[in-house]
């Protein structure tokens, strides 16, 4: 179960959940104006950040517990390396940290309690319409130069563009998985899919939206099962495609796991019942993650990604900075050094967390490519270029927030 595991690092600002709810639906009434990184060189900024011995609060969903590991074990001690202190603040979810952000640049506090966070999708885009990212400055890191500008993947995120607001951390891949042992002639389609589940009752259940992979499997239905709906929202377009989603998802919910009356609160749980025999199926953002699972023996040795003829959505996670940062130099040094040739091969790694690379391996110096090169290779998980062969761009983050309340009162509580 996700569960934040210690308090915040800092607490400059305190707010209620009543306003930080008022905040984030005021952040979606207008745009407001950027906070912007002056141009300076880089050398000065990792001066600055080292002389004042900068402590960089990184908060960021901590329910993934490689992920944990991977920032206290490697990139923070990279970071001491650099003059700069890195703490991780576990969350429960990423959007306490945009109500964190939006109450205390609603506040003007240029002292706030965030430095750099985890985010990607809707809560960036929260974020942003508000004006309380710190912007120009991720364009500019000396290690944006191994990224492909061509890219979408990282010029966008959920339809909205980056323009230098946020720097790119690790690509995505939405992913079904299923163990062959017990799925010997697996479905090829979402369609195929749902029609498994009825035919297998209790067998298939997904995580309940809002939760992230909960909301990005709904996202991956309506996109299956009408290839033409639009990335850019619309209500027009929410009406014409959403009725043939709601009845196949209710249609399938008597088939599912406890006959569809209560649903997994998140990957950790699906992970759990799939790992028990419970379930034959799980789904996962993060692929690459399987490969520790199976050699660890939390999964089947017979555990097998499901490759769908239709595609699956692919998307990136980035590292934002707020504009009430107080620490934004070390946070502009710690995001340099996420992107580094050094940190996304350890990243990618299996045995450290197994993360896909944003950075385009061209672009690399010989050296740090074979670094790349000799990652080994998963006997679970295709490439990163096999799985995401035909990937499905991400819907606008517009859709976000209406498909998870469509799917709640459509679905759930019909």
């Amino acid at each position: 179960m996700r569960a934040a595991r210690g308090r915040p690092a800092r607490a400059r600002a305190t707010i209620t959940g009543g306003v930080a709810t008022a905040l984030v639906l005021a952040a979606c009434a207008a745009p407001a104006p950027q906070a912007s990184e002056p141009a300076r060189a880089f050398s000065e900024i990792m001066a600055e950040a080292e002389a004042e011995g900068q402590v960089v609060d990184l908060w960021m969903w901590g329910g993934d517990e490689r992920g944990n590991a991977y920032v206290d074990d490697v990139l923070a001690p990279a970071a001491a390396d650099l003059g700069v202190t890195l703490r991780r603040v576990p969350l429960a979810d990423t959007r306490d940290a945009i109500r964190r952000v939006l109450a205390e640049h609603a506040a003007g506090s240029t002292a706030g309690s965030v430095d750099l966070v985890w985010v990607n999708g809707d809560n960036f885009a929260t974020a942003q319409q508000a004006g309380a990212w710190r912007c120009g400055w991720a364009s500019e890191l000396p290690n944006a130069a191994y990224l492909d500008p061509a890219d979408p993947l990282v010029t966008d995120d959920f339809g909205v563009a980056v323009q230098g607001c946020e720097s790119p951390w690790h690509k995505a891949q939405f992913t079904l998985v299923y163990d062959a042992a017990r799925v010997p002639e697996p479905p090829r389609s979402i369609e195929d899919l749902l029609t498994w589940a009825q035919e297998n009752p209790g067998r298939f259940t997904y995580p309940a939206p809002p939760d992230f992979t909960g909301s990005v499997f709904v996202r991956q239905a309506l996109q299956a099962l009408d290839p033409q709906v639009p990335v850019a929202f619309s209500q027009a377009a929410f009406d014409a495609a959403t009725p043939t989603l709601w009845d196949s998802l209710r249609e399938v919910a008597p088939a599912l796991w406890r006959e569809g009356r209560t649903y997994p609160r998140d990957q950790v749980d699906l992970d759990r019942l799939f790992a028990d025999g419970q379930v034959d199926f799980t789904m996962t953002y993060g692929p690459a993650t399987l490969t520790d699972l199976v050699a660890e023996g939390t999964f089947p040795s017979t555990t097998r990604v499901l490759t769908l003829e239709e595609g699956t959505v692919g998307n990136a996670s980035f590292l934002a900075i707020p504009a009430s940062s107080p620490d934004h130099a070390g946070a502009m040094v710690v995001a340099d050094l996420a992107l580094s040739p050094q940190q996304q091969a350890a990243k990618a790694d299996p045995q450290v967390w197994g993360q896909f690379t944003v950075l385009d391996l061209s672009r690399l110096p010989q050296e740090d490519a074979a670094a790349f090169a000799a990652l080994p290779d998963s006997p679970v998980v295709p490439p990163f270029e096999e799985l995401s062969a035909g990937a499905l761009p991400e819907l606008s983050s517009g859709w976000v927030a209406p498909l998870d309340e469509g799917w709640r009162s459509q679905v759930l509580n019909p």
